[in-house]
């Protein structure tokens, strides 16, 4: 039964693995890895933003609806008169009436009438107060701060849109990287296996001449210990692909990958340096972005400057006050008010507008360093490029040379010609020959790629999509 669910698990493993090429596997990076997914919410909060500044010049309408209680006589006082419901009696004109024979008939003075402290109006009785209103403000003129601050943020959406472009050319290479990595090691296996067939090889022969006594058991030991030691290769080699596809699977977030194919080398323009210099300067989103950065700072120092211009705001109220909750056109209200504020003097305004603009230049400054340092990476990216183009084929040459001379030296061995140590020697100079070719494979492939998002061009099939 066991032996069923492991067949069973490995028939599924089949069924559902997948060998991958980099075009796919960019694809479904780009379309499903969950960093970028995160990252590409910045430009979601960069709209925000840009809808939040929109949104001050339309005001603000609110609707309120609040209720007191209270035997406060100033409140309750206020609290009649704002529901038109004050009469004579609230002012405490019945204390007054109640005195007025005495007054006619002058047995109180003036004086006396004017001390008395009326109940009515002293000592009211509890009242709620139901005040339900529509506010709508609006700046009018806040010396063009909110227009500054809507166009720096449009200018932030499209900065936060060319940081996510360099964030996708940077998973771009990191994916390019996992997935060269993985075919390279899978390369190294498929190197090792040979070496092994050739070490095995050795074994099996050496064994024979050992028992006709044509080799000595030391020849046979360090056959065994040298196949021994390639199989120990192996062994690590298939960990290190199984490793590299598993990054790829995160990286892609895809988890039915279980094979690549091979080397992927992105093409590079057929142009000389200067041209490519020319196309990292027009392309490259690093740069865009910082070009959008200098040119929100340029209204930020604006925006500071709006501060030495007045202010002029609108407040419109509409609404109604009654002991219970009312619509009626004889408690209702309204009230109309037009501010204007104007900071004349202010020791810090100035300061600040300084402030602003020792970081604009600041930011200029980095926008103009980032420009000519653009040129001197592509250079080097380009040399390194040229470099590998021509390392790759002296190693293609000298693995042929290495994997010749240890047929050459296997053959002289059997004919007695040279000891069994040297044969070794040259075996690993043959498998170190196809590591190095490989690894010059991987390295040029990265380097191409390297290149190509130098000049900003790493996604340029995404992004004419």
């Amino acid at each position: 039964m066991r032996r069923l669910f492991l067949i069973s698990g490995l028939v599924c493993s089949f069924l559902v693995g997948k060998s991958i090429t980099y075009p796919t596997a960019l694809q479904e990076a780009l379309t499903g890895n969950p960093e970028l997914k995160a990252k590409k919410m910045e430009i979601g909060k960069a709209e925000a933003q840009l809808q939040k500044a929109k949104g001050y010049n339309w005001g603000k309408l609110t609707l309120g609806e609040t209720f007191s209680r209270t035997n406060n006589a100033l409140y309750v006082f206020g609290m009649k008169l704002e529901s038109r419901e004050a009469n004579f009696r609230d002012f405490g004109f019945a204390d007054f009436l109640g005195v007025m024979p005495q007054l006619m008939q002058q047995q109180i003075s003036g004086d006396q009438v004017l001390a008395i402290e009326p109940d009515d109006l002293n000592y009211p009785g509890s009242r709620s107060n139901w005040k339900t209103n529509i506010v709508y403000e609006v700046p009018i003129f806040m010396g063009f701060k909110l227009q500054e601050a809507e166009k720096m943020a449009e200018l932030q959406l499209r900065a936060k849109t060319y940081k996510f472009m360099g964030d996708k050319e940077k998973l771009a290479i990191e994916v390019l990287k996992a997935y060269n990595g993985a075919v390279a090691a899978k390369e190294f296996i498929r190197a090792l296996k040979k070496a092994k067939e050739t070490t095995s090889t050795f074994v099996r022969t050496i064994k024979a001449f050992y028992h006709q006594g044509m080799a000595t058991q030391i020849d046979l030991l360090s056959a065994q210990k040298r196949d021994n030691e390639v199989a120990t290769m192996l062994i690590e080699a298939q960990n290190k692909y199984r490793l590299a596809l598993a990054y790829l699977r995160y990286l892609t977030d895809d988890p039915t990958i279980t094979d690549v194919g091979g080397f992927y080398y992105e093409s590079i323009p057929n142009v000389g340096l200067d041209k490519l210099k020319e196309m990292a300067i027009q392309n490259r989103t690093d740069l865009k972005f910082m070009k959008k950065n200098v040119e929100t700072m340029e209204h930020f120092v604006k925006m500071k400057k709006s501060a030495l211009y007045p202010t002029i705001g609108f407040h419109g109220e509409y609404g109604w006050n009654d002991n219970t909750i009312t619509l009626s056109s004889k408690k209702d209200y309204y009230l109309v008010a037009v501010g204007l504020k104007w900071n004349i003097i202010d020791g810090g305004r100035s300061g600040d507008v300084e402030e602003a603009k020792v970081k604009a230049l600041q930011t200029a400054q980095y926008y103009t360093a980032m420009k000519k340092g653009i040129g001197v990476d592509v250079e080097k990216k380009y040399l390194d490029y040229k470099t590998k183009c021509a390392v790759i084929k002296t190693k293609e040459i000298n693995r042929k040379l290495a994997h010749k001379i240890l047929q050459k030296y296997t053959y002289m061995y059997k004919q007695g010609m040279v000891s069994f140590p040297i044969v070794l020697l040259k075996e690993a100079e043959a498998r170190k020959a196809d590591a190095e070719l490989i690894k010059a494979e991987y390295e040029k492939a990265v380097a191409a790629a390297e290149l190509k998002k130098a000049i900003g061009k790493i996604l340029e099939k995404e992004n004419n999509r």
